[in-house]
């Protein structure tokens, strides 16, 4: 059997956290691994259900994991107390103060963000594909870690493994939305074939944090797409034809002890 592969970020060395992977699970087939997808399902079949167990004894043992039903929006909602399975919110970041919850976001090449207060004791965790990081999901979250007492000079937040600009083709329309939110962003954008570009997802989510006042921000630079016996992607398991792609998971949490 497998280790959990753990990506830890310096950014955090000190929080419970990791950006797992596709190492160490139990799922089989196309999504052989750690897959932690649910694909619409309420139900918690036997694989997925030892994938969470071991993501959360990997990262903060004891703990009961918190997740949220993603709409690549730019919601973040706090938790002080877990919620039913089958009722999770519809959101795309979750924060909390309180010991003993692990707040876990599904990735697939979309970008993980893990912050932390040590000072105040809250921690948050966002999902930020395109639409939720260029609609503002980590200011959101931001804003939800300051009411339960953070500050936000005093966050550290790193961004786990996404799909990087050598991976990340867009058309010309999707460089427009960038742009004419902000003509800056164009830096995040490198020339690609005729029509197209290539854009680079974390380093927008850097940019996003570090211009809203976090001081302390980690781009690990692992890219889902070109790791493949590290990381599930949604963009290569399409490019290869491959019937379905699994999720990894990212976790953070306060220890109760």
């Amino acid at each position: 059997m497998s280790a959990v592969e753990v990506n830890r970020a310096r950014a955090l060395n000190d929080v419970p956290h990791g950006f797992l992977g596709r190492r160490g699970g139990v799922s089989t087939g196309v999504m052989a691994g750690l897959d932690l997808g649910r694909r619409g399902r309420v139900e918690i079949g036997p694989q997925l259900a030892e994938n969470r167990r071991r993501a959360i004894e990997a990262v903060l043992p004891g703990a009961t994991l918190v997740t949220l039903y993603q709409i690549h929006s730019a919601d973040c909602v706090s938790v002080a107390e877990p919620w039913a399975d089958a009722l999770r919110p519809h959101a795309d970041a979750v924060v909390t103060d309180q010991p003993g919850l692990a707040l876990g976001i599904l990735t697939a090449d979309c970008a993980p963000v893990l912050l932390a207060d040590r000072e105040a004791g809250v921690v948050g965790a966002a999902h930020a594909g395109w639409k939720g990081a260029l609609g503002g999901v980590t200011d959101a979250t931001l804003v939800a870690m300051e009411t339960l007492g953070a500050r936000r000079d005093r966050i550290a937040a790193a961004i786990g493994p996404c799909i990087a600009r050598a991976s990340y083709e867009v058309d010309a329309a999707f460089e427009r939305r960038f742009i004419g939110d902000d003509a800056a962003n164009e830096r995040f954008f490198a020339l690609g074939r005729a029509g197209h570009a290539q854009f680079d997802l974390e380093a927008y989510v850097a940019h996003r944090l570090a211009s809203a006042g976090v001081r302390t921000v980690e781009a690990m630079g692992l890219d889902t797409y070109a790791l493949d016996d590290r990381f599930y992607s949604y963009r290569r398991a399409t490019h290869r034809g491959e019937p379905d792609y699994g999720r990894q998971i990212s976790i953070i949490g306060i220890s109760a002890t």
